[in-house]
């Protein structure tokens, strides 16, 4: 009986090694869409990182030179805010696009959308219309990443559907290492006197994809399951039927984006503001001041976006083996346990511009890996009719909810914590408590490895 036993889970234990590795099972067309949606999410993403690299430098001037650092702080979050609310309401809308109108079509849309409202941030004249701006970007932003997992999810082999997801989501580190050197470059342009304020340039360069859209998505055709759901007489796209029929799964989906994208946008990315007292007392003991010092700045808060998304890159692609060699459940498990460990003790200890090359690839690493989780694992919980919406709900009104995170952590360290010494140490401390909601979620999470796709 023991004998007989081993044997029947044999061939399960021996199954992943016996298949062909995941990328021998992609044609032509499948790579072409997996690369498409992998640079649109890429750019995406490097126009979400741009942000904030220039969020601080680009207040403060609109503010004028009165503005003292806790309101310039203040006044970040409040942006950071509607950033985020645009992308939630963008998201949704763009998401049941996606599952109405096409994944290709809408992918397009989405790109032409952050690109354009990204480069118009650059004649900002006030904290107003550069929060305008903002918002109608987020609308871009947030479809983006929707559309292109189910497109993504859709089209590839089942075996390589994992793997390719995690490409996906791989991209947006490299996005935002983009968007890293970009800042480096014109923090060096800045310092040197070449430019004036380098925050106006990177806006202008988020812009420069939107050609792009144009010229590869005519390629782009849409996906067999969504064609054949679409001729079936189903309503695409339905919000009711998401609230009614699958509402378990979008509300699950929902708290574990919530607790990953408070803890990225609303603490991790923060690590640059962190970080600029420790840049700028350390440069002016050097003896720079004025454009010098500020140039300066930027470089160093470049280099470090550049850290932390390297380290955000091999986070996503171990959530990737992590689930492949466990599931889904347990990898998010210990990503979460991990992310709260890793950003608690960098917010905590960060003191000197030597910590920046450990401690930020370190959180960097654990933040991420959450997100080659949810493009992975949100896909999964819908049927295709309602696959790009459901994503959408998910990663979208997750981060609607999650736009208060921004606004905490500004007040906690405008307000609560304003008397000490660094107030965003202890409130960013504070706010790691988040990822808790995504470990509460997970025991009514639906364990989805080695499941077909719903239809």
């Amino acid at each position: 009986m023991g004998e007989l036993g081993s044997r029947r889970e044999s061939p399960r234990e021996s199954r992943p090694a016996s298949r062909p590795a995941w990328y021998r099972e992609l044609n032509r067309y499948q790579w072409f869409v997996l690369i498409v949606a992998s640079v649109g999410w890429m750019f995406d993403t490097m126009a979400q990182q741009l942000f904030n690299l220039a969020r601080v430098p680009a207040i403060r001037e609109l503010l004028g030179g009165h503005a003292t650092a806790s309101t310039v702080s203040e006044q970040a979050g409040y942006v950071t805010m509607v950033f985020m609310i645009g992308w939630a309401l963008g998201g949704v809308l763009f998401g049941i696009l996606g599952d109405r109108l096409g994944r290709a079509k809408t992918m397009m849309l989405t790109i032409l959308c952050y690109t354009i409202f990204t480069g118009l941030s650059t004649f900002s004249t006030g904290v107003w219309d550069f929060g305008l701006y903002r918002f109608l970007c987020g609308f871009g932003v947030g479809g983006q990443f929707a559309v292109g997992v189910a497109l993504v999810a859709e089209v590839v082999p089942a075996n390589a559907r994992p793997h390719a997801l995690g490409m996906v989501q791989a991209s947006s580190a490299i996005g935002n290492m983009l968007a890293a050197l970009t800042g480096i470059f014109l923090g060096n342009l800045e310092s040197s006197g070449a430019i004036g304020h380098a925050w106006r340039y990177m806006f202008l360069a988020g812009a420069l994809p939107a050609p792009l859209a144009l010229v590869v998505f005519k390629k782009l055709r849409e996906p067999d399951a969504w064609l054949k759901a679409r001729a079936g007489k189903v309503v695409m796209g339905s919000f009711g039927e998401l609230l009614s029929q699958w509402r378990h799964n979008a509300i699950v989906g929902m708290l574990l984006a919530f607790a990953g994208v408070v803890g990225l946008w609303g603490i991790g990315f923060f690590s640059y503001d962190l970080l600029r007292p420790v840049l700028n007392r350390t440069f002016e003991a050097d003896g720079l001041v004025g454009a010098a010092l500020e140039g300066k700045v930027t470089t160093w808060i470049g280099i470090t976006s550049l850290l932390q998304n390297l380290g955000g890159f091999f986070g996503v692609y171990a959530f990737t083996w992590l689930t492949y060699r466990t599931n889904r459940r347990k990898a998010f498990a210990v990503s979460f346990l991990a992310a709260m460990g890793a950003t608690a003790y960098t917010f905590w200890n960060l003191r000197a511009i030597g910590d920046i090359f450990w401690m930020i690839p370190m959180m960097g690493f654990a933040q991420l890996s959450l997100f080659g989780g949810y493009a992975i694992y949100l896909p999964e919980l819908f049927p295709t009719r309602l696959r790009s919406t459901g994503t959408s709900f998910c990663y979208n009104v997750g981060r609607l909810v999650a736009a208060a995170g921004p606004l905490t952590l500004g007040l906690l360290t405008g307000r609560v914590f304003a008397g000490y010494a660094e107030p965003m140490r202890y409130a960013g401390v504070t706010m790691c408590l988040v990822f808790l909601v995504g470990l509460a979620a997970l025991p009514f999470a639906p364990e989805t490895k080695d499941k077909p796709l719903p239809e």
